[in-house]
């Protein structure tokens, strides 16, 4: 299954809790029972030029970012994980604990929503959300 969709992000995040909504078109795809999301940022994330995939199963979202930015986040509520943040000006250790996580995705769409903290480079955690829709793009 690969499907046009209309992908909707918001979130908070940063020491200041700034706010962040984007509005994108992208891909919806089904491989087996887990489903990928793929989407182009742009200005108004300040990623513009870098693709994000999240691989999404019920237990575990996987969001990766290539091209500008490059780094992959694991979110699985509960537990810590480790990643390699790669900008422009240079590259870090990110650690991500996911406090909170709901997946309800399936074959007509969903949501996704995560509460998580991170920490670079060994600094104080920093609380962050995001929550991330899905639905296909109706034809006439």
């Amino acid at each position: 299954m690969r499907k046009d969709v209309i992908i909707s992000v918001s979130g908070t995040g940063g020491t200041l809790r700034e706010n962040m909504e984007l509005i994108t078109e992208g891909k919806y795809i089904k491989k087996g029972q887990e489903y990928f999301v793929e989407y182009d940022e742009s200005i108004v994330t300040g990623m513009e030029g870098t693709k994000t995939v999240l691989h999404v199963n019920q237990n575990k979202v996987t969001l990766t970012r290539s091209g500008k930015v490059n780094s992959q986040f694991v979110f699985e509520q509960g537990l810590n994980h480790f990643s390699h943040y790669d900008i422009r000006e240079g590259a870090f250790t990110v650690e991500v604990f996911t406090e909170y996580m709901k997946v309800d995705i399936g074959d007509e769409g969903g949501s996704i929503k995560v509460a998580y903290h991170i920490r670079i480079d060994d600094n104080q955690y920093v609380e962050n959300d995001f929550n991330l829709s899905v639905r296909e793009i109706t034809k006439n």
